[in-house]
């Protein structure tokens, strides 16, 4: 009998949702920052054509700096707009957060115009949101899926970008889970094995939470 580990992925979401919302803003404004001059700063993003990323909300990691600075630097920037009805999600190139509306959950998400859907992931990086990662690049997200389903098919580089503070030993995950090739924080990059995990696996989670 499989361990039910949704009731462990509650209490870790609570913990880290409010860990995150203590952050000084002085703090988290510095720590976005070094987040997004770590990200530019890699070799998978500047060989990137197109960057894929969620836009962030108020206690996330910031996104809305680097999404500026990608275009800047000449990139393809496509941002999620979730699917009414169901738990799927779609990418849309923009050219500036103006081109942003608030939409599911109050996220802001490009308008679904005509010739702006992604379609061909070829040479990108996608940026993924989460409220905790762990050493092998699992990670903890929201509970909704969007994100699990779209990876499940996605083919491109993928990194995680989060504070150190949100970074365990380990996390509980199940047997198709996918974890990140890289973890980018204010402090270090970490880089993971790209083979997924198919073994079914619980591990030992730290009780100091």
């Amino acid at each position: 009998m499989k361990e039910d580990i949704r009731p462990l992925k509650s209490k870790l979401r609570e913990y880290y949702r409010t860990l995150r919302q203590n952050i000084p803003s002085d703090a988290k404004e510095k720590q976005d920052s070094q987040i997004t001059q770590r990200v530019t700063g890699l070799w998978q993003y500047r060989k990137s054509r197109l960057i894929l990323t969620y836009v962030s909300t108020n206690y996330e990691v910031d996104t809305k700096e680097l999404i500026k600075s990608a275009l800047a630097d000449g990139k393809q920037v496509a941002v999620p707009r979730c699917i009414d009805g169901t738990h799927q999600m779609e990418f849309f190139r923009i050219t500036g957060l103006h081109e942003l509306f608030p939409g599911a959950f109050g996220v802001l998400e490009p308008a679904p115009q005509a010739g702006r859907k992604v379609t061909n992931y070829t040479n990108s990086l996608c940026l993924v949101p989460a409220l905790c990662y762990d050493w092998k690049g699992y990670r903890l997200g929201y509970g909704k899926g969007y994100y699990d389903r779209f990876l499940d098919g996605y083919h491109g580089t993928i990194a995680g970008i989060a504070y150190s503070s949100c970074v365990r030993r380990s996390l509980p995950h199940g047997r198709f889970d996918r974890p990140v090739e890289l973890l980018v924080t204010e402090r270090y990059i970490r880089r993971n094995s790209r083979r997924i995990n198919y073994e079914y696996k619980v591990e030992a989670i730290n009780s100091n939470i």
